[in-house]
């Protein structure tokens, strides 16, 4: 890569995570008609009950391959730079869509699971894009252009479902199929590695050779974070309440398709709409209750209002019902996520905070990723069974974050012999 561009690249950072995150959500609506429909990828004479399990396989094993990737591009970028270790996941990222395509068209289930790991292996650069993003930062800087980052997430959240929906659906165009998604997202890839080649200037002002890569990283965060004994109380908060909208995103369409005959593209569609609401929550919401409230209070109302609103997911039974109940969730995932972020930023020193963003996104990942290992039985057991345990999970993380944060005490910065 001799090519250095030599300009900010904060616009471009802002395209990568877009694309990025435009190809990751685009196959949102695509996975379960592809394994539930007769004439998708499996056999008809396949049981519905492993129809989703398998599903529950699929799933997983995107957020585990991320979960394994993130602190080792993280690491690498670290050794040897932002803009080689981008390029080169970006590539990979390349290869496991145009697998996942070819395995659909050839029927292969084998390829979907090679394809998806690839996947989710080079998911893991979002480390490298924030690293990037706190290179070119100035303190004062810094939160506008991470902010920047989130605003790149929601717009993608929102194109993404519907796009893929649409893609998919032959009865706009008979040549349209469940691997068009798949080469569409292979293109926008392909634009990505262009924009990093010609206009993404390496950030990294001093590499350090010396730096040490660990396969075990991410195993190390999550044992961090779960006996820090000033900063467990939130991680804890955070895994349940990541592990119960997992089981949301995850499981909802299988609720959609058994229960409304919702098909890809009426799922992409829902899926835009809860962006949307989602985008405009942190975009205006938050932002008027951060100007007059701490985050704690903040969190005791969103975690609380999550909960009702899973369960107020069960009383539709009209596709206009749904449509009412979905903001909900919505509007209080909107508020808690951000709000969780900036609890943990203010509880630990200034010196911990990339440690800590470490140690935020292996638990994340790891609630991301237990959920459709379990999942595809619980459907099995109960169409309804995986909002339930949303409901439960989220009820977990409010009661973790009430008894220590509003019954005990306040909030505090964490003091290093605490954190380590």
């Amino acid at each position: 890569m001799a090519t250095t561009p030599r300009r900010n690249p904060i616009l471009t950072i802002f395209l990568t995570v877009f694309l990025d995150l435009l190809g990751v959500t685009i196959i949102i609506p695509i996975l379960a008609p592809l394994l539930k429909e007769p004439d998708g990828l499996l056999a008809a004479s396949v049981l519905d009950g492993t129809r989703n399990e398998i599903y529950g396989y699929l799933v997983a094993v995107f957020p585990f391959c991320q979960f394994l990737s993130a602190p080792l591009l993280g690491s690498m970028s670290d050794k040897w730079g932002r803009r080689p270790v981008l390029f080169t996941s970006l590539f990979v990222t390349l290869t496991g869509y145009l697998l996942f395509a070819y395995g659909v068209e050839i029927r292969s289930l084998w390829l979907l699971f090679v394809g998806r790991s690839l996947s989710g292996l080079a998911a893991g650069n979002l480390s490298v894009i924030y690293s990037a993003v706190a290179d070119i930062s100035t303190p004062e800087a810094k939160a506008r252009n991470f902010g920047l980052v989130g605003v790149a997430f929601g717009v993608g959240f929102v194109v993404g479902p519907a796009i893929g929906g649409l893609l998919a659906n032959d009865e706009l165009l008979p040549w349209l199929s469940y691997a068009t998604p798949f080469l569409f997202s292979a293109a926008l890839v392909l634009l990505n590695l262009a924009l990093v080649y010609f206009r993404f200037p390496e950030t990294h002002a001093n590499p350090n050779p010396e730096t040490s890569i660990s396969p075990w990283a991410g195993f190390a965060n999550l044992k961090k974070a779960f006996t820090s004994p000033a900063l467990r109380t939130i991680f804890v908060t955070l895994f349940m309440f990541t592990f119960g909208f997992a089981f949301f995103t995850q499981f909802i369409q299988i609720y959609l398709i058994d229960k409304f005959l919702f098909d890809e593209k009426d799922i992409g569609i829902l899926f835009s709409y809860l962006g949307v609401v989602i985008a405009l929550t942190q975009g205006g919401l938050v932002r008027y209750l951060s100007s007059r409230f701490a985050p704690v209070p903040i969190l005791a109302f969103s975690l609380g209002m999550l909960v009702i609103a899973y369960l107020l997911l069960l009383v539709p039974d009209t596709t206009l019902g749904l449509y009412a109940a979905v903001p909900f969730v919505a509007i209080a995932q909107g508020m808690a996520t951000p709000n969780l972020s900036a609890l943990l930023s203010n509880s630990v020193e200034a010196r911990l905070q990339g440690e800590t963003l470490g140690m935020q996104q292996s638990v994340r990942a790891m609630g991301q990723l237990l959920p459709p290992v379990i999942g595809g039985y619980a459907v099995t057991m109960a169409l309804a069974f995986p909002i339930w345990l949303a409901a439960a999970s989220t009820v977990v993380a409010w009661l973790v974050f009430l008894s220590y944060y509003v019954l005990r005490r306040p909030g505090r910065v964490v003091p290093p012999t605490e954190h380590e």
